[in-house]
């Protein structure tokens, strides 16, 4: 094997453990187990984890476990402290407010407090001229929402099935870099072309978006992208493969240029979302691209992201 396979191999096997941690965040984890998913010898596998991801193993599980508290409490204004402390597997409330002081600089209530004023002041600006209206469509037996934004060309909210995906992974920043999302997606179709999964009308890229750009630091923000691939595919080397899960999503197409991605997505939290009815539930959101990006058009994206009743 060349050393770039060599590379790519720990690459793969230390994104394997980080998938299983973040899908089993409110467990509790021994090194032994982590190792084994891993298939590195306990002994070194804790050294292998820090120097390829600059965090121990149990470093990483109680940042996403803060971080998905930290989502939590923006957008679950009702649920208590106590049972979000619970649902991210901390074991007591004294641990999980230390914890989250730690990294916040401030406890889960005035966080809850500081964000929510925020979140509503946000929501406020442009509601009037980028309002929405409420119909159902009798095709697709879902509700569907009048929008006025620029940019966005329909919203609904509609159940999406299970998707087992290879993907390749970035960890660091991402935001307005096209050229690295050009080089990721150009690496997996590369790999996948000639096994065949690039073929049939159900093709599409998925990115997914496993952290909050607003809570976690940039250098740790992790982003997939992927296609769907039949589950017994067989992924090799930095290509990997995941389940999305199924569930409730809202749904946003969207016509952009490569510099109005965030006002899309802003739109959707600051306007769309406290309008709605509805509120983000636990999950990654994802962008979904089913036709091709040619250079020089404008871009048609799907903006997904799991949704709960308010």
């Amino acid at each position: 094997m060349s050393i770039s396979s060599l590379e790519n191999e720990y690459r793969s096997r230390i994104n394997r453990v980080m998938d299983y941690i973040e899908a089993h965040m409110g467990e509790a984890h021994t090194l032994e187990h982590l190792a084994s998913i891993a298939n590195f010898s306990k002994f070194h596998f804790h050294r292998i984890f820090l120097a390829m991801t600059g965090e121990t193993p149990f470093q990483f599980l109680t940042r996403i476990r803060i971080e998905k508290a930290a989502n939590m409490l923006k957008y679950n204004p009702a649920r208590p402290v106590s049972e979000i402390a619970d649902i991210c597997g901390f074991s007591g409330l004294a641990l999980f407010s230390r914890t989250f002081r730690q990294y916040f600089g401030l406890s889960p209530t005035n966080y809850r407090k500081t964000d929510r004023n925020q979140c509503q002041h946000h929501s406020k600006e442009g509601q009037a001229e980028e309002g929405t209206s409420i119909y159902f469509c009798p095709e697709s037996k879902t509700i569907k929402w009048r929008t006025h934004m620029k940019l966005n060309k329909s919203m609904e909210v509609r159940e999406l099935p299970k998707t087992t995906v290879a993907y390749i992974r970035h960890t660091g920043p991402y935001q307005g870099d096209s050229k690295l999302f050009e080089k990721l997606i150009g690496e997996l179709c590369r790999w996948a072309g000639p096994k065949g999964l690039l073929r049939g009308p159900d093709m599409k890229i998925i990115i997914i978006y496993h952290d909050d750009p607003q809570v976690t630091e940039q250098d740790k923000l992790r982003m997939s992208v992927s296609i769907p691939v039949p589950p017994e595919t067989r992924v090799d080397g930095k290509i990997g493969k995941m389940d999305i899960a199924a569930g409730t999503y809202a749904i946003g197409r969207f016509e952009v240029k490569d510099n109005e991605f965030s006002e899309a997505w802003g739109w959707m939290y600051g306007t769309w979302l406290p309008q709605s009815g509805y509120q983000p539930d636990d999950g990654p959101c994802l962008e979904i691209y089913t036709e091709e990006v040619k250079k020089g058009e404008k871009i048609k994206v799907d903006i997904c992201v799991p949704v709960k009743p308010l």
